[in-house]
């Protein structure tokens, strides 16, 4: 069975007790439909993941009965999530009836590489679970995990946890248990029987920003399955590879790309769509190809209407995302603290394709975002009014942070001691996260700000928050000014708004958007996002003249920045409203240059676009900034590196302590026979620093080596592809604003305009190919569709997708003449600058 949405699943999940994993959390707090599973009659709604004994006695609606029927909702694979539905079924002991609902489906569990579940993957996991619970809860009342060491398990269960992890969790038989001891046994003999577990597909879990923009999950299974392989052609496992043109292996199907193609394909089926497919890229392709080869199967008969469907891989354009591009809504999630990535369940052991594939799993930036509430709220108000602020906003904190285990009962009462301890600290006791269902008569507020310049956007949360008071009847005492508003304006009329606990309820989705946004206009992270602005356009301009000019821009923004590093460690502070890029932000910046050059000076040598010495003055750069900096050894390519990098840093400042020790020991004019006898010592000491200084630059040499030719993989991505050369090319200096845009918004304006595009492949049916092949010679054929004919085109990246593109793509649309289109984009997940630096260099690279 499948469900495509929570009413279709309301008598299922009445009177239950609903269990979301942390990609469904994620995707049901940005739909706001935390109240919607209330009413429709679930007793409480719990983390998967942060399991409390607390949860056999939550109830919304005050039954007296304990619960029979858990619902446990997942965005992973049954594997992945298998440990954490044991537990759950272990702490609930009374239950007889368990639903998991995921939104993996059967076919794609088969289709995962190793995967245990074969084509009947819900009726055999079913089975499995019945029967890992019974030997669990057997074990667990003989206290045999307590008595013997737990032995190495065999199929299934080697996928779980340590059984001591969840023996913890497993409710406790006798005194306090609703059943009595002498039932115990009757229980355990029948409780096969006694448990009904089933499984059903439930697709459809995204994170939609507004009804036309969404991604998936960071915590899903499809969001975290490796999309690249380790090879030649590998940019990092959150990437597709770098399209080289060749046919793909049929056999060598990346995991991400078997459960993207997944889920497009339940997309487009639960929108009625049938989508006529185009792809650009190799991973695009595979895709395309996976999904054409399900439509062949399954769709045969069924009148759906006609969409065009464009996947697009990301390494195509690289530059677009790495870059700081007038958007509020880049800004705002890349100034706000996200919430900490869940540990991941682990790999099974010895695993092929883990060898073959590299890590099958990775870690992307939650876009669950913290907004520090207290921060705007607190600021220069006295300890009496901050009294008086907590408790008015107690019971709005508790439903605010639905998605935070701090929120159990335990956690309550020290909240309540904290209101009437001491003055509270500005810590997260304030917090939020974005809603994408909060509106403004209609207007959702995601929805109208994700395609806005920054300027633009804050001016309109500013026209939002004047209609809010003005409703509210609620006055200023700032006086705001016209145009764009100032740090002071906002966060006068946010305090307004939530002066009292009834207008924040009615009023939180505005006050949360400008607390966001200014957050983002802080000094702190706007100065660092202005110097980033300034730095990309001097490299646009240097990108524009010469090779020379170019790398000598790049290699004085690392150098700039070593010194600011190195400078603000001596002053024992760093002042980052001053807006002062950091080592990690120039090779960032490197990076984009490189691609900025691989674009405009393709022949200026065989893999580097600079020559043999402009690159040498690049390396040594890095490698003195690394030296000089060791806090960067964090950074991927200088894992293993952290110590002797330290331990150089400490040995310099001892030398240097050291010099001017002697110095001043000259300048008292002591006996010079004191130090006689010492020369030879020193001598020694010094021959020994040289060398260990020069063993620790050839490691780094060698380690930047390694880096720069990762960097020419991406110089080269620019100009191998074909599609590359003329309209399509990316180059973004000089006064035309067509070359500033990206790749995404190029590709629109030509298939709108019906221009043609090298590269872009179009995916047949069977049926289709049956024409072609067929009744092609009789003058029956028919003729290839074109993307600009649909009304409906749904973009979706591979990779991911930034706000900036969202916006253009729009541009895109309105300047085709074609109002009529319905466009809708999606992408893996939403990448911002900080992303791609994660995922080029860092843990995820």
């Amino acid at each position: 069975m499948k469900f495509s949405s929570s009413c279709q699943i309301s008598e299922e999940i009445k009177g239950a007790i609903v269990y979301l994993d942390v990609g469904c959390t994620e995707s049901f707090q940005f739909l706001g439909a935390f109240p919607l599973l209330l009413e429709l009659g679930v007793r409480s709604v719990c983390s998967l993941e942060n399991l409390s004994p607390l949860d056999v006695v939550a109830d919304w609606h005050s039954n007296s009965e304990p619960a029979r029927k858990i619902v446990i909702m997942t965005s992973r694979l049954l594997s992945d999530a298998h440990r954490y539905v044991l537990r759950c079924l272990s702490m609930h002991r009374n239950v007889s009836c368990c639903i998991v609902l995921t939104s993996i489906s059967e076919i794609a569990h088969s289709a995962y590489p190793d995967s245990p579940l074969g084509p009947d993957a819900y009726r055999e996991y079913e089975s499995l679970l019945v029967q890992d619970y019974e030997e669990l809860t057997k074990r667990c009342d003989t206290n045999s995990l307590k008595e013997n060491a737990t032995p190495e398990d065999e199929g299934w269960s080697q996928l779980t946890s340590s059984e001591d992890d969840i023996s913890h969790f497993v409710a406790p038989s006798g005194a306090g248990d609703p059943y009595e001891e002498d039932d115990r046994i009757g229980r355990e003999e029948d409780l096969r029987q006694k448990l009904a577990v089933s499984v059903h597909h439930f697709p459809l879990v995204l994170l939609p920003f507004s009804p036309r923009v969404f991604v998936l999950p960071s915590e899903g299974s499809v969001a975290e399955a490796c999309l690249s392989a380790r090879h030649e052609n590998s940019v990092s496992a959150g990437l597709p590879p770098l399209s080289s043109g060749a046919p793909s292996d049929g056999e060598d199907v990346s995991p991400g790309a078997t459960l993207t193609a997944q889920f497009l394909y339940h997309l487009a089926a639960k929108m009625d769509l049938k989508p006529e497919i185009f792809s650009l890229g190799d991973i695009s392709k595979t895709v395309g190809k996976l999904m054409t080869d399900m439509s062949s199967l399954y769709d045969v008969g069924r009148r759906r209407r006609s969409a065009g469907l464009l996947l697009i891989d990301r390494t195509l354009d690289l530059l677009t995302p790495c870059s700081h591009g007038d958007s509020l809504v880049d800004r705002i999630f890349s100034s706000l603290p996200r919430k900490e990535h869940t540990t991941s369940s682990t790999n099974m052991k010895g695993s092929q394709s883990e060898l073959k594939h590299g890590p099958i799993k990775l870690k992307r930036a939650p876009l669950d975002v913290h907004i520090p509430l207290s921060k705007i709220l607190y600021e220069e108000v006295s300890k009496s009014e901050n009294f008086q602020l907590l408790e008015s906003f107690e019971a709005f904190l508790h439903g605010w942070n639905s998605s935070d285990p701090a929120s159990q009962t335990a956690d309550l009462i020290n909240l309540s001691t904290k209101i009437n301890a001491e003055k509270p600290s500005n810590s997260e006791i304030l917090s939020g996260s974005f809603v994408s269902t909060e509106n403004f008569h209609g207007t959702l507020y995601l929805e109208a700000i994700l395609d806005r310049r920054t300027k633009d956007g804050t001016i309109l949360i500013k026209k939002w928050l004047q209609e809010t008071l003005r409703k509210e009847n609620l006055t200023v005492n700032a006086k705001i000014r016209p145009g764009f508003p100032s740090k002071a304006e906002l966060k006068s009329m946010i305090k307004a708004l939530a002066k009292s606990q009834s207008s924040l309820m009615r009023n939180k989705g505005i006050i949360q958007l400008a607390a966001a946004t200014l957050y983002a206009m802080d000094e702190s992270h706007s100065a660092t996002w202005d110097a980033f602005i300034s730095a990309e356009k001097m490299l646009n301009v240097s990108a524009g003249d010469t090779s020379q000019s170019l790398a000598a821009q790049i290699s004085d923004l690392i150098n700039k920045s070593s010194l600011a590093r190195s400078q603000g460690q001596k002053n024992g502070k760093m002042d980052s409203s001053k807006g002062i890029l950091s080592f990690q932000d120039s090779l960032l910046l490197t990076i984009c240059g490189y691609m900025l050059a691989g674009e405009n000076f393709p022949t200026s040598g065989s893999g580097s676009p600079f020559s043999w010495q402009e690159e040498h003055f690049l390396k040594e750069a890095i490698v003195d900034a690394v030296l000089e900096n060791p806090e960067v050894a964090k950074l991927k390519f200088l894992h293993g590196l952290t110590k002797e990098l330290e331990a150089n840093l400490e040995k310099n400042k001892l030398e240097e302590t050291k010099e001017e020790s002697n110095d001043q020991l000259e300048s008292d004019d002591f006996d010079e026979w004191g130090n006689w006898g010492d020369e030879d010592t020193d001598k020694n000491n010094s021959k020994e620093k040289v060398y260990g200084d020069m063993q620790l630059k050839l490691e780094l040499r060698d380690r930047v080596d390694n880096l720069f030719k990762f960097v020419h993989k991406l110089t080269s991505l620019n100009s191998n592809l074909s599609f590359r050369e003329g309209p399509l090319g990316l180059g973004n200096f000089g006064g035309d604003p067509y070359l500033s845009k990206g790749l995404l918004y190029k590709l629109l304006s030509r298939v709108l305009g019906k221009s043609d595009v090298p590269g872009l492949e179009y995916h047949s049916s069977t049926v289709g190919r049956l024409f072609k092949s067929g009744f092609g010679r009789f003058g029956l054929g028919q003729a290839k569709p074109s993307l600009a004919d649909q009304n409906v085109i749904l973009v979706f990246v591979v990779g991911g997708i930034s706000a900036v593109e969202v916006r253009e793509a729009q541009e895109a649309i309105s300047e085709s003449g074609r109002p009529d289109i319905e466009l809708i984009l999606g992408g893996t997940t939403l990448l911002t600058p900080n992303d791609m630096f994660d995922l080029l260099l860092g843990d995820s690279s």
